[in-house]
């Protein structure tokens, strides 16, 4: 177990967390969220979180629908808005296929091929989000 590994799990005894949020996005950018308790966290880090990839617009055919959420612990947050005690904590994922293998649909593996293809030709490469709301 690496040590942001080792401190996501202390962290999230330290502060009493009760919920971890496993954030990750369809090919549209639309965020899509699944909520597991922290006991599952260490076997979610050590398998995934599997879940049924038709449900999610863009990732596969019905066939082929199941996928596993990898949660990244370098993006472990708190969520601020959930107070100090008993809060939830969130961490996007890489999604793979039950093989381990990418799944080519995920916006952050389609980043990461992009990225190293820019940095294989000698470019670098930056990104940052856009954040974009409406007031009606």
């Amino acid at each position: 177990m690496d040590k942001q590994t080792e401190f996501v799990l202390r962290a999230m005894e330290e502060r009493d967390v009760r919920f971890v949020r496993l954030w990750f996005t369809d090919v549209l950018g639309f965020l899509k969220s699944v909520a597991i308790a922290p006991a599952e966290l260490e076997g979610a880090f050590a398998e995934g979180i599997g879940f049924d990839g038709s449900a999610i617009q863009g990732f596969t055919r019905v066939y082929e629908a199941d996928m596993v959420a990898h949660p990244d612990p370098a993006t472990f947050q708190l969520l601020p808005w959930r107070g100090t005690t008993q809060g939830t904590a969130r961490m996007f994922c890489d999604i793979r296929l039950p093989d381990g293998s990418p799944a080519f649909a995920d916006p952050r593996y389609v980043l990461k091929r992009a990225l190293r293809k820019a940095a294989d030709m000698g470019f670098t490469f930056y990104t940052h989000p856009e954040i974009e709301f409406y007031l009606f």
